[in-house]
């Protein structure tokens, strides 16, 4: 199985490029959409767990998660990787002046683990066209 992507055609960012300059770019195409009880079947039929237990730890763990992270915690998660709360603020001049209220909206942050790196390094990619509904193999990996 390969990812699929379609290719968008956007401005060109780079240096030096004219106001009307284009150039095409890739993007993922969803192949499909695994549900949450899809995922809690398929966990559950390779481990002594059932679906409910699944779904029941699954649950849990956001709780746990964000629990963890509202407190500032890095949250390693094994092999899937680990979680993290970023944030960024407008600058004042001095410290004095700075408040909570400079704050934007947090960002969790998610690292993949080993298993999820070697994922991504080993992907193939298959290029579709989305126009003329045909699908082009393209064997690469990055």
């Amino acid at each position: 199985m390969a990812l699929k992507y379609d290719l968008i055609q956007g401005k060109d960012m780079s240096e030096g490029a004219g106001p009307d300059a284009k150039l095409w770019y890739a993007r993922a195409a969803a192949a499909d959409h695994m549900t949450f009880d899809e995922l809690c079947d398929d966990i559950a039929e390779s481990s002594t767990l059932t679906s409910a237990d699944v779904k029941a730890t699954l649950d849990r763990m956001a709780w746990v998660i964000s629990k963890n992270l509202q407190n500032g915690r890095i949250v390693e998660m094994g092999e899937l990787g680990n979680f993290r709360m970023t944030i960024g603020s407008k600058g004042t001049i001095t410290k004095e002046d700075f408040n909570t209220s400079l704050i934007k909206k947090p960002r969790v942050k998610f690292y993949p683990g080993k298993r999820i790196q070697t994922a991504r390094t080993e992907t193939k990619f298959e290029r579709i066209d989305v126009e003329e509904d045909t699908v082009t193999e393209v064997t690469e990996t990055v």
